[in-house]
Order: structure tokens, then sequence, then C-alpha cells
């Protein structure tokens, strides 16, 4: 079906932080398949694992024991900090599951009809439920009869937050994404996570993060709520988990972790042997390489060079991000950018329609960091 805008080219190899064309090009990827493949594309220690448990056993079905999957479990919640999870196959199944236990949450407590706070320009997948809870109308469009049972707020404000608590009486939760990725890498204020963790508690609410993107080292640790030293409630992850095998976790602890019964909830495919054991190898690789530190290091050199080769220019709005999660503003549409880019061998993404999304691998080296900034920077000051 054609629900895809797609360039022009097509990869058939790829290795470390380059893609190869089918005509043999190469291109440095600042884009990590969307912040994918954090480890770099073939990357050995994925490869071996993958080819040992494909030749091993792949699928069994959640209906038996899955050493695996507890492995993965217990490798996530001593990174995490919660308690137990779900497993899915993408970041959109992994908030379905959130909004899922929100709403038994608040059915437990006696409400009727639950409402989740989300908030505006956020994404959170295109499910119905996701798709409601996303903050894009672009994204809805067309889609109604939308899902009910959600208010929203603008992000970043949390005294907006405070009077939808004042006048809504089934609000259950917050759901919400430490930086917004497809709403153009906005970076809230340092308390902003802090402050709605407090609000929360006094509220008896849940917070639940939305780290499909931010998660698995992108920012500078390994959830990006850790640099605001708060634990949620409810942690959705996907994205750089599977390095490219499809998987999706939602995580919780406390009340919110044993809210789902048998029954409740399922997945065929979700936390099968073979994505369980790369998940596991990539927690792994990223720990063993402290990839973690690294793209905190890495994204503020990156951004010191932004800034010394942009500012001043006229059309250059903002320069912003955590770690290898970054966007650069424009002052208009800028959507040509991705095409001209692929023309010099580098592939980004621009959303918000004037915001440049750099999601490298965390492998990046030095060099091909600077030639992502080169590359941009140029482009920036031919417009």
């Amino acid at each position: 079906m054609h629900t895809y805008g797609r360039q022009e080219v097509a990869f058939v190899k790829g290795e470390g932080a380059w893609l190869f064309d089918d005509k043999g090009n190469r291109y440095l990827d600042a884009l990590s398949g969307l912040g994918v493949t954090a480890l770099g594309h073939a990357s050995p220690a994925v490869v071996k694992t993958l080819s040992e448990q494909a030749g091993t056993l792949m699928h069994t079905s959640n209906l038996y024991q899955i050493p695996l999957q507890q492995t993965l479990a217990a490798a996530l919640a001593r990174v995490s900090g919660m308690d137990n999870m779900f497993f899915g196959n993408s970041g959109a199944e992994a908030n379905e599951c959130a909004i899922k236990i929100a709403r038994l949450y608040g059915k437990g407590k006696g409400i009727e009809r639950p409402t989740l706070i989300v908030m505006d320009s956020s994404f959170h997948g295109r499910t119905l439920a996701t798709l409601t809870a996303t903050g894009n109308r672009k994204v809805q469009a067309g889609f109604e009869p939308l899902v009910e049972g959600f208010a929203r707020a603008p992000f970043n404000d949390i005294e907006a937050v405070k009077q939808i608590a004042a006048h809504n009486s089934n609000v259950v939760a917050i759901m919400v994404e430490p930086i917004q990725g497809e709403g153009g890498i906005q970076v809230p204020d340092e308390d902003y996570l802090r402050n709605l963790r407090s609000l929360c508690d006094e509220k008896g609410w849940l917070l639940i993060l939305d780290e499909v993107q931010s998660g698995n080292g992108r920012t500078g640790s390994y959830f990006c709520y850790q640099q605001s030293g708060i634990l949620p409630d409810v942690v959705t992850t996907a994205k750089g988990l599977g390095n490219g095998l499809p998987i999706g976790v939602c995580l919780a602890r406390g009340a919110a972790a044993e809210v789902l019964k048998p029954g409740n909830h399922g997945s065929t495919f979700g936390g099968n042997p073979l994505s369980c054991a790369v998940a596991a190898t990539v927690i792994a690789e990223i720990e063993r390489l402290q990839l973690c530190e690294r793209a905190g290091k890495l994204g503020k050199r990156m951004q010191d060079a932004f800034h010394h080769r942009l500012d001043g220019r006229n059309n250059v709005v903002d320069i912003r991000g955590k770690g290898l999660m970054l966007g650069i503003q424009l002052d208009s549409n800028c959507t040509d950018l991705v095409g001209k880019a692929l023309e010099r061998g580098l592939l980004i993404n621009v959303t918000a329609e004037c915001v440049i999304r750099l999601l490298p691998p965390l492998i990046i080296s030095d060099d091909e960091a600077d030639q992502i900034v080169d590359t941009i920077c140029t482009l920036i000051e031919e417009i």
C-alpha cells in the first residue's frame, strides 16, 4: 500500500554507521533507521547472537516458560529500576499496553471513565488508541471516531496539567515523552519530569513515560528519566532495544506492575526467544562499550560544533537535544534538505517540517560525527 513517501534509493548492505545502495554508493547514516540501529549495521555481537539463536529456537509462544525472556526481563529491570514488564513487538504495542494498564488501574479505583493526560505535539504510535494519544491532527485525520479517555495539555507546561487536575476527576495517569522526538526534539525544563512525578504522587496517578525513542542509551543514560532522578510507574521502549529486530516493552513498578492478570493482555510473537536473545545482547553491548556515557559526550561535542558554526545565522532558530538525539530548528520548511543530504551521502530526517532530526548510531566515531556536522552546516549555509 502507498503508505510511505520513500526516497529514491535502495540499500543492500550496512556496516557500522554506513549503508551501501544497489549501485555501490555509500552513505553515512545519521538516522539509524529512526533511532533503531544503535549498535550500527551488522553489529558483530548481534549477528552472532541472531545466527546462534535462529539455529537453536526462534518461537514457542507464551503458553510456555521462555527462559531467555526472563533473562532479558532481569537485565531490563536492573537498568531501569522497574519491577516487571510485558513484551510486544513495537513501540506502539508497548504504549497500547501502558494505556490498558492505566485504564485498569483507574477501574480498580472505581473510576468508570479513566482519563490519561497527554501532551500536544507528542507521538505515541499509529494504532487507534496511540494515535488518539498522539498530539498531532495529521496523524489522527480520517480515523475518527477517536478513542475516548484523553485530555490534552501543552508540553512542558506543568500549570496546564494542574488546571486539568483541578477540573477532571477522571484522570488516572499522565503519559509523556521525556523528549519529544516526532514533535521536533523538544527538550523540557530540567524540573518538568520531577514536577509531573510530584503531581502524580499527590493525586495517586500513574506517571507513564514513553521512551521508545529516547531510551536504550540514546540521551546519555540508559533511560532519559534517569537524568531527572525520578522513577516512573510505567515506561515504554522499543526501537534501539532490538537493533533492527522488532521488539517493544512496557515496564512497570509498584501498583502498576500488578494490574494486568492472565487474560487481560497478550501477544503471539512478543518476547520470543530470538528477539529476547538479541535484545539481551544489545543491552550487554551498550554496557560493555559504555555507550550511554559515549552518547552524552559525543552529543555535547556535536552540539558545540553546530553552535560554533551556525550561531548568528538568521535562518537557525535553535539547536537542541540530549546525547545523540539532536535537533536543529530552522525558520522555514526544510524538508528538501533530506534529498539534498542524500545526494551528498548523508541520511537525515526532517520532522515538524522545520527541524533536522539526528539519531546516529551510538557507535559512530568522532570523525564520523564531525562529517555529519560539516555536511549539515554546509547545507544550512547554502539556503
